[in-house]
């Protein structure tokens, strides 16, 4: 497991943004979430430094988020000049729910056994029409095309907590 697994990370809730009510988002509570989770918005940094955000599908597996892109999307060509990426998903409405930001380093995961392993649990969170093959340190989906799959142990994790309002912030470094 890397340096900054998520196992036991700092908790901290920050009174300036919320309700005097509110209590920190316990880390198994987010977990739940995360792996709940179907939509995430992948914030990566250009060569020249602008930002790009995308919509993705992501996957909490072993104390990592993993996402998969073509190696010639834009979001692998920023991941080759930057590793350095924010993950977001939550309920996108202003009461109720929570949205969760992480923080981390996306790693290129190339390993045919650990590749297997997460194309099971991707088909088993998605369904079959995310059924993959894998093929030469990546996926390979019907249509021949290919992906690289990334992982993001997080290096710092924010909870927004909407009822009451909260925010809580995680940290596994």
């Amino acid at each position: 497991m890397p340096p900054n697994s998520p196992k036991d990370p700092r908790t901290e809730l920050d009174p300036r943004y919320g309700d005097p009510a509110a209590e920190p988002l316990p880390w198994p509570r987010a977990v739940e979430l995360l792996a709940g989770a179907e939509v995430f918005w992948l914030t990566t940094v250009r060569p020249e430094g602008r930002p790009h955000v995308t919509p993705l599908l992501a996957l909490w597996w072993d104390g990592a988020l993993y996402f998969c892109t073509g190696a010639g999307e834009r979001k692998a060509r920023n991941l080759a000049h930057s590793p350095e990426v924010v993950l977001t998903t939550g309920t996108n409405t202003l009461r109720g729910g929570c949205d969760l930001v992480i923080e981390g380093t996306a790693v290129r995961v190339a390993d045919e056994g650990r590749l297997t392993a997460l194309a099971g649990a991707w088909e088993a969170k998605y369904g079959p029409d995310w059924h993959v093959e894998v093929r030469e340190g990546a996926f390979t989906g019907n249509g021949g095309n290919t992906a690289l799959v990334f992982a993001v142990f997080p290096r710092t994790a924010f909870g927004f907590a909407k009822d009451p309002y909260g925010q809580t912030r995680w940290r596994f470094s």
